[in-house]
């Protein structure tokens, strides 16, 4: 019963609610983890939320999109982002210790291939080439084994952990099965440390959310992708139609039911949909659609209820 309520809720949250003035003066503490690749928006809300709310202690952290369903389906988190939707096992663990859970579509990203900076031959490449690169077993060591016209230089990769869901996804979306992949390679959860490798072996090659390739522009070198149709590069336009394939992809925010119901997540969940056209496009993702948003402002609080005021209490544990 807990996921068809799940899901039943998750399509009025597609939409920011008609709050009628921004949320202030909450109390109470706010816990949130999960992806990586989800951090830049779920910091960018806390941020500014938190401007306006300093009796709420907000944390925000990056374990992964597996390490945060993890401790959301056991009870420990309020909310996590997720660059995938939750697995199989994931909505089993969150049934057996009585979670229920909303999805809730937060922006879109344009998962980037990139390289070193000083790489001066890569412009393209193209899904079986990475495929060819990342599968299991790949005996793709150089760059010449990638494409004949390329230098015989050794490639270092850089990649996803497997408590990512980037990793999930690049890999169902490039080799055809989620986890498929392979394992020598430089991997972490952190997007950060990804971006510093690559940006320190010329012959590198790694892949990342589009966030931070934005935010690294100068560091690292986008890489566009023929999924078919030709080259295409990641950007707003392309991820937006879809025709930046097949890497991009919506990432996502998961609520308990539960923590729903509480004032201040409530609170915090409206501002960040109410104001998530003006705060995405900054941590370099795309923000859904305008009429995604807009279509359900009002079927959140009719299906919810009205939100709660401000609580008088104080920090709650």
């Amino acid at each position: 019963m807990s996921g068809v309520r799940s899901l039943a809720l998750s399509v009025f949250l597609l939409a920011p609610v008609a709050c009628g003035g921004t949320p202030e003066g909450y109390q109470g503490r706010i816990q949130i983890d999960g992806s990586s690749t989800v951090y830049p928006v779920t910091e960018a809300f806390a941020e500014e939320f938190q401007l306006l709310n300093q009796g709420i202690r907000l944390t925000v952290g990056f374990s992964g999109t597996g390490g945060g369903f993890q401790r959301f389906c056991n009870g420990e988190l309020h909310l996590t982002g997720a660059s995938r939707p939750i697995r199989e096992s994931e909505i089993e663990l969150c049934a057996e210790n009585g979670i229920e859970y909303v999805e809730i579509p937060i922006a879109l990203d344009g998962l980037s291939v990139v390289v070193n900076p000083e790489n001066d031959f890569v412009s393209c490449l193209t899904v079986e080439e990475l495929r060819r690169a990342w599968e299991p077993g790949s005996d793709v060591t150089t760059w010449r084994d990638v494409r004949p016209t390329f230098p015989a230089e050794e490639i270092v990769f850089y990649g996803a952990g497997t408590d990512s869901g980037t990793f999930d996804y690049f890999t169902e979306a490039i080799m055809g099965r989620a986890g498929s992949s392979r394992t020598d390679y430089q991997a972490s959860e952190n997007d950060n440390i990804l971006v510093m490798g690559v940006n320190g072996d010329r012959y590198s090659l790694g892949y990342f959310g589009y966030s931070y390739y934005v935010e690294n522009r100068e560091r690292v070198k986008l890489v566009a992708i023929d999924g078919g149709n030709g080259c295409v590069q990641p950007d707003e336009e392309t991820v937006r139609t879809g025709t930046y394939t097949p890497l991009s992809r919506p990432i996502f925010l998961y609520v308990t039911v539960s923590d729903l119901l509480r004032p201040e997540v409530r609170a915090f969940l409206e501002f960040s949909l109410d104001q998530a056209r003006l705060l995405i496009p900054p941590t370099g993702y795309i923000p859904l659609p305008e009429e995604e948003y807009d279509a359900m402002q009002t079927s959140f609080t009719e299906m919810v209820g009205p939100p709660a005021p401000p609580p008088s209490a104080g920090v709650e544990e």
